[in-house]
């Protein structure tokens, strides 16, 4: 497997501080004329429906239930707002996109959403994009990361679901991932292998957004 990112012990320690405590929602923006004031730093993660969204951020501040997870492809329809009780940053839980089956109409409207945001809002540091690790890189998500590029907003891939497939499939999802990655001019170079079932992953994650949060100054 690729080298990881390194982490100091500081690093991880703040990274766990910073999700230890009592995270809530805050709002949901059905379009951008209802986002919240950019008075924070912003994380954002995005997806393909069904990829494991409410389920990563979850296992991220150690909470069950903070993003509502759906047994339907495209029930998040809005932005969700998340904030940290000294309000020192947002998570931003993005509406899945890529799934053909919802109403033309409304898929239109997500994709005019995110577009606008990802393009847009200058309090937002990093987006994740989340891939299933059993399915790897789609052409959607090529889409999303060349918009990322064109609005040069710094972006890294996170696999989800990496407990469901064999360390040697994972080897290779993987490489593919990061050898795809070195085409997109705003794509950071690393990419981490999380499981919400057995928490794989997370101490790095927690890690690079306090490391995120240190170079704002925040």
């Amino acid at each position: 497997m690729a080298e990881s990112e390194a982490h100091s012990a500081e690093d991880i320690e703040t990274g766990r501080l910073l999700f230890a405590c009592a995270w809530t929602f805050s709002r949901g923006s059905p379009d951008l004329d209802h986002l919240p004031p950019d008075d924070r730093p912003e994380i954002a993660f995005a997806g393909r429906s069904n990829v494991g969204k409410s389920s990563l951020i979850n296992t991220l501040v150690g909470q069950r239930a903070l993003a509502r997870a759906s047994n339907t492809p495209g029930r998040t329809q809005e932005l969700n707002f998340f904030t940290d009780p000294a309000a020192d940053l947002y998570l931003v839980d993005m509406p899945g996109y890529g799934f053909a089956e919802a109403p033309k109409d409304k898929v239109a409207a997500w994709n005019r959403t995110l577009r606008g945001y990802l393009s847009g809002r200058r309090t937002l540091l990093r987006v994740f994009v989340l891939v299933d690790a059993r399915h790897g890189l789609k052409p959607v998500d090529d889409e999303i990361m060349g918009l990322l590029d064109s609005a040069a907003v710094s972006y890294q891939v996170i696999l989800t679901k990496a407990d469901k497939i064999s360390r040697t499939d994972l080897d290779r999802v993987m490489a593919h991932t990061i050898q795809s990655l070195s085409k997109h001019p705003a794509a950071y170079p690393h990419v981490i292998a999380t499981s919400a079932e057995t928490a794989m992953g997370f101490e790095d994650l927690r890690a690079v957004v306090a490391k995120l949060l240190d170079a704002h100054g925040a």
